[in-house]
């Protein structure tokens, strides 16, 4: 199981704490708002090329996770 810290890092100095992928500048966020205007995951990693497809699925992967953990039963 992935764990956060392995995809997603903080730091103050890095664009004042927004979480990151690790070892990049990018920030989660993007990713997450590129598939939410319709753009592919490949269309992310072209434009992006410093995240590899196993941090963006594995970032996908732990929003999952969560929110999944956190649902409320029907």
């Amino acid at each position: 199981m992935t764990e956060i810290s392995s995809v997603v890092h903080c730091d103050p100095d890095i664009l004042g704490g927004t979480p990151v992928f690790v070892g990049t500048r990018v920030p989660i966020k993007t990713l997450l708002d590129y598939l939410e205007a319709g753009d592919s995951l490949s269309e992310f990693l072209e434009d992006f090329p410093t995240v590899s497809r196993a941090q963006a699925v594995a970032a996908l992967q732990l929003a999952k996770r969560i929110l999944v953990a956190h649902a409320n039963p029907a």
